[in-house]
């Protein structure tokens, strides 16, 4: 990959100088979808597929970025001080973020840099923006020498989501590919940032990533949309219960007091995140037991409450889980990310995976009408320098 993204920025910038290298993984939420803004609890991995990262440090003012996966964009120039956000600047947005939050922490930049990048994540609900994010972090980190925590870099990437895209996104996606561990998945607390590597031992099952190929067009909107409902209903339980988030809930917590949730909407929603977040913390228990049948049942159980409780599935996204559901070897599977498109998640025999593969995409083309793409993932480190 070093050579590739060594033409890829020779042929952008027509030059060629001492260049540093960097990747950045995507992640994969095996459950507790949803649960991060409200408190919950996370139980995401790293993958290895990423986005890589070649850059080089200027001597003026000037900022270069080029992306593999947007030739039409060209390279965007601008200066270390044109940071407002410019819809036409695509993914460069981030990138301007990142800097703006590395400014408000007290570093400085004194030179400009051109970076050219490649990612492989497939379709959406892999985190794309926050692989981004962090690799540009660790690009800063490596240039410029900063001295700066990695639980820092996790915080203002999420800042950047908050404060300057616009999305009420928690800490999930930023905090595994900035903490990520190989062969490892993170139980998080979102509440207080307390985490255990887990050490992921599928035994003779793979993680199989579905995609749906749907653009996730609503995916942003309904996303602030479903944080504001939750932040109803939490204002609602909080005149009952003495709570600083659903994710303080038990499951007989809420029972107990779901009378204050009259909107039926609200209702559904808070539930899903007390549910899912409890669902979560068994699943946990399960895999350190070594009950894969478990965990793959609440997967399920988990993709059943996005669906109904939460409304973040769509059919696209149905057809490819309840398919894999009816193939030999499938323990587990649900919709991964924040919905309307992207992808699934799946635990697979891998002695089964060749036939699921083809019998599910041949499922999802004939009920669809286009074609998913299949990935099987291994899990790797977080964002560093290569």
């Amino acid at each position: 990959m070093k050579n590739e993204l060594k033409i890829i920025y020779e042929q952008a910038f027509d030059k060629k100088d001492d260049l540093q290298y960097f990747f950045s993984p995507g992640r994969v939420n095996l459950i507790g979808e949803h649960t991060d803004y409200n408190g919950g609890h996370v139980f995401p991995s790293t993958i290895s597929l990423g986005t890589y990262g070649v850059a080089s440090r200027r001597t003026d003012q000037f900022i270069r970025c080029y992306s593999a996966n947007y030739p039409e964009l060209g390279y965007v120039e601008l200066k270390l001080d044109q940071l407002a956000f410019d819809k036409d600047h695509e993914w460069v947005n981030y990138v301007k973020g990142v800097i703006i939050q590395f400014e408000k922490r007290g570093y400085t930049f004194e030179s400009g840099f051109d970076l050219a990048i490649k990612g492989n994540i497939p379709g959406g609900g892999l985190s794309s923006s926050a692989s981004l994010e962090l690799l540009i972090c660790v690009m800063f980190e490596g240039l410029y020498g900063f001295d700066i925590d990695r639980l820092e870099m996790v915080k203002l990437s999420r800042a950047v989501e908050n404060e300057y895209i616009g999305v009420n996104c928690g800490i999930m996606d930023q905090f595994i590919i900035g903490m990520g561990k190989r062969d490892h998945a993170i139980l998080l607390d979102t509440n207080t940032l307390e985490y255990k590597h887990v050490k992921l031992d599928l035994k003779d099952y793979i993680i199989l990533i579905g995609n749906t190929n749907k653009k996730r067009t609503l995916a942003d909107s309904k996303y602030n949309e479903r944080y504001r409902e939750c932040q109803t209903a939490l204002k609602l339980m909080q005149s009952v219960v003495d709570i600083k988030s659903l994710g303080e809930l038990t499951i007989e917590a809420f029972e107990a007091n779901k009378h204050v949730l009259t909107d039926d909407v609200l209702f559904r929603r808070a539930r899903h995140a007390v549910y899912e977040n409890q669902r979560t913390l068994a699943s946990f228990e399960a895999l350190k037991k070594g009950d894969l049948l478990a965990f793959g049942q609440f997967m399920n159980e988990s993709h059943e409450s996005l669906k109904d409780d939460y409304e973040v599935s769509c059919d696209e996204l149905d057809t490819m889980v309840y398919s894999m559901r009816q193939q030999d070897g499938v323990i587990g599977s649900r919709m991964t990310g924040a919905g309307f498109g992207g992808c699934t998640v799946s635990l697979v025999a891998k002695a089964n995976v060749d036939e699921v593969i083809d019998v599910v995409s041949r499922d999802y083309l004939n009920e669809i009408g286009y074609a998913g793409d299949f990935h099987i993932v291994e899990i790797g480190d977080g964002a560093c320098k290569l």
